[in-house]
């Protein structure tokens, strides 16, 4: 559809200058809302179900070798019993990693395709509701090809989408986690019955007292994001919902701050400061603020270098060429500033992306930038931004009446380029995949034979896949987590070998 777009004609909105239409411009631009967007939604996702069909290949790895006993012998219970007295206090994340690892490998293996579709559907929801909130809407198809693209570039456009994407464990915590989080705006942006006005306040409470115990770095993006709706609130709400919308910023504070304290206050939390040495007193002194400062800017210059991003704000024009004045609807959001808008969301979104590499750096040093990981409890707030501006460009093109096709057309490619380039490396990523689920399930099928047989003691050879820990990495010198994967195989001891079984 992309190669007819640009003789695209945009119909005038209201208010526009008046312009000349070539003849059968009308009925051409009809068929790009009818059809064009739908068909350019299919390619992000095809990828998407591409990358979940790839999930079928995921094995489990690093700390899923110690879940997967633990679940097995105690269930999801004796699991976030562990986490909040033992490892991190963090209760609702052992809650989400119970349910995935109570299937055992299927759960590693479907999970991929669950949690993608769980942030589709959110992302397409959020897409739809904003529209109806400021008032507009737009042809069937094109929110949906927004949100997929989004989806699309935030799970895929990583510099590590096997731990973004793939690694239940760090998805659970930093991937799905933000995406989660957009649940409580639903309620908000529906704004249309007293029922949903009263269940948005308790929507942000309950929702953000799970942050709390689901992810520290989430609970900071939240905190600022709802700090910067208090702070300008009266220039983004339409007058008649701003006390709702006030209300609702404080119930998500409020249930943020109730979840981190439970979180912060637990004995598992207690044991992994002191594990890593990670007190507040490390965390703010100047050294570290400094390091941070250096880790995060670094991570700005990938974010800005990484060109598929670009498929996102390519996305965001295309909705904003299309969009339409809604009939009788009075809008919610106000978006007659969005010059404003968009500084302030550049500004919460810098904001937030800093203060969760402070909080991270006393866990990681001076590597903080190549945790990827943990950038994407903020990187939504990048991508939803790259959006916005995408559709506050193609609004302004749409005014000036100029060359709207042809901006069309550049956009329809550009979300093709990113879909493709975006496909070649998770192409091979899914190749490195199969291997390595060939040569574990081989691996398996000895170690439990052996089990079976009686022995105690079974060599095993560590299968490493983009960074991820295993027994007897960095040659062999690094043990951990050879004591999770002896219990999970009911052995008393593995050792350390070269050779595949």
């Amino acid at each position: 559809m992309a190669s007819g777009a640009p003789s695209v004609t945009i119909p005038r909105q209201p208010g526009d200058a008046p312009r000349t239409e070539d003849p059968g411009g009308r009925a051409r631009a009809q068929r790009w809302k009818t059809y064009g967007a739908p068909a350019l939604a299919l390619l992000p996702l095809a990828l998407l179900t591409t990358a979940a069909w790839l999930g079928r290949a995921v094995r489990p790895s690093a700390d899923e070798w110690c879940f997967l006993p633990t679940v097995r012998d105690h269930g999801v219970s004796g699991l976030v019993a562990k986490f909040y007295l033992t490892d991190n206090g963090r209760l609702g994340n052992g809650l989400l990693v119970g349910l995935y690892a109570k299937f055992g490998v299927a759960g590693h293996q479907w999970y991929g395709a669950v949690s993608g579709a769980v942030t589709l559907g959110l992302l397409w929801a959020m897409t739809v509701l904003v529209l109806r909130a400021t008032g507009r809407s737009a042809p069937r198809g094109v929110p949906l090809l927004v949100a997929s693209m989004v989806t699309v570039v935030f799970l895929l456009a990583t510099p590590n989408t096997y731990k973004t994407f793939y690694w239940p464990a760090s998805s659970v915590s930093h991937t799905v986690a933000p995406v989660l989080a957009c649940l409580a705006a639903l309620p908000l942006l529906w704004n249309r019955t007293r029922a949903s006005r009263i269940a948005a306040p308790a929507a942000a409470l309950v929702v953000g007292c799970f942050m709390g115990t689901l992810s520290e770095e989430t609970s900071v993006v939240v905190l600022v994001v709802l700090a910067a709706l208090l702070l300008v609130g009266n220039r983004i709400f339409a007058p008649r919902v701003r006390s709702a919308a006030r209300t609702w910023c404080l119930a998500g504070l409020a249930g943020v701050m109730a979840g981190t304290l439970l979180l912060l206050t637990s004995p598992g939390s207690r044991n992994r400061r002191e594990r890593y040495g990670a007190g507040t007193t490390s965390m703010f002194a100047p050294e570290s603020l400094g390091e941070s400062l250096r880790g995060f800017l670094e991570i700005l210059g990938t974010l800005l270098s990484t060109w598929q991003y670009l498929g996102a704000v390519a996305a965001g024009v295309l909705l904003g060429l299309l969009v339409r004045d809604r009939a009788g609807g009075a809008p919610v959001l106000l978006t007659g500033r969005p010059g404003f808008l968009l500084l302030t969301g550049a500004g919460t979104f810098l904001a937030a992306g800093y203060l969760c590499t402070v909080i991270t750096y006393p866990l990681f040093g001076t590597s903080v930038s190549s945790a990827t990981r943990t950038w994407n409890d903020y990187l939504v707030l990048y991508v939803l931004l790259l959006a916005g501006g995408g559709a506050v460009l193609g609004r302004a093109l749409l005014r000036r009446g100029r060359h709207t096709g042809a901006a069309a057309a550049v956009c329809a490619v550009m979300c093709a380029a990113t879909c493709v380039g975006l496909a070649v490396p998770l192409g091979e990523l899914g190749t490195d995949m199969s291997l390595r689920a060939a040569r574990w399930d081989r691996q398996d099928r000895w170690l439990r034979n052996g089990a079976a047989l009686g022995v105690r003691v079974l060599p095993y050879r560590p299968l490493p896949i983009s960074g991820m820990g295993e027994p007897f990495g960095h040659h062999g010198h690094r043990v951990w987590p050879a004591r999770c994967v002896a219990d999970y195989y009911h052995l008393e001891k593995i050792t350390y070998t070269q050779r595949l079984p």
